[in-house]
């Protein structure tokens, strides 16, 4: 039993049902990390989930703890790996960047999975995070609402400080923010623009490349 990866292979439908019910949230976050999405080279996506990311993003491999979402990457032409984020199984500097979107909240060892993206990133490669603010209006939310959330209960939510210091920390710099979702989720019925930096929005986007 892995209490963090087990909701996600039990209640793969409810998760994808987001995407679907939050379309103008989803393709917000998906514009913010468009922006910073680097235009060419091979990615990888940890926690690649269902592919909501990655498919329309244009990566071609994904890695993720759950079988069960991985087998929604398929029909998107995404080479789905099983395997965990501080443990990756592919190669020193095998890829150009690498994103993690939604993740960073839910892998026992944040440290360990930036040290692992920096092994398997190329020299100057850039690796991409994207997450909901734990200091924003929505990451409270999330953090006082967890216990009734089936992903959230043991999720452990970052403020934009906290991952620009494991970033730092980790031999990553150079880093660009941006931001997206101002509203709460139920009163976002449009696309929302991105913005640069962090503070304002509850989803931001950080890009960082090896210090």
């Amino acid at each position: 039993m892995n209490a963090k990866r087990d909701p996600f292979d039990t209640h793969h439908e409810r998760y994808e049902s987001w995407f679907t019910h939050h379309p103008a949230a989803y393709q917000s976050e998906l514009s913010a990390v468009r922006a910073l999405l680097p235009g060419k080279g091979r990615g990888l996506e940890i926690g690649v989930g269902t592919g909501r990311f990655a498919g329309p993003l244009g990566i071609k491999i994904g890695i993720d703890p759950s079988k069960t979402m991985l087998g929604y990457t398929i029909p998107l032409g995404i080479l789905g790996v099983q395997g965990i984020a501080e443990a990756l199984p592919f190669k020193n500097a095998t890829f150009d960047f690498a994103l993690v979107v939604t993740t960073i909240c839910f892998v026992d060892d944040p440290k360990a999975m930036l040290l692992e993206a920096r092994r398997v990133l190329k020299p100057g490669g850039l690796l991409l995070i994207g997450f909901v603010d734990r200091d924003s209006a929505l990451g409270r939310y999330y953090v006082e609402h967890k216990e009734e959330n089936v992903f959230y209960r043991e999720a452990i939510f970052y403020s934009a400080s906290e991952v620009e210091t494991l970033l730092t920390d980790e031999g990553f710099g150079h880093q660009t923010w941006v931001q997206t979702l101002s509203k709460p989720l139920n009163e976002i019925q449009e696309i929302e623009p991105f913005h640069a930096g962090r503070g304002r929005c509850g989803f931001v986007v950080v890009s960082a490349a090896e210090s």
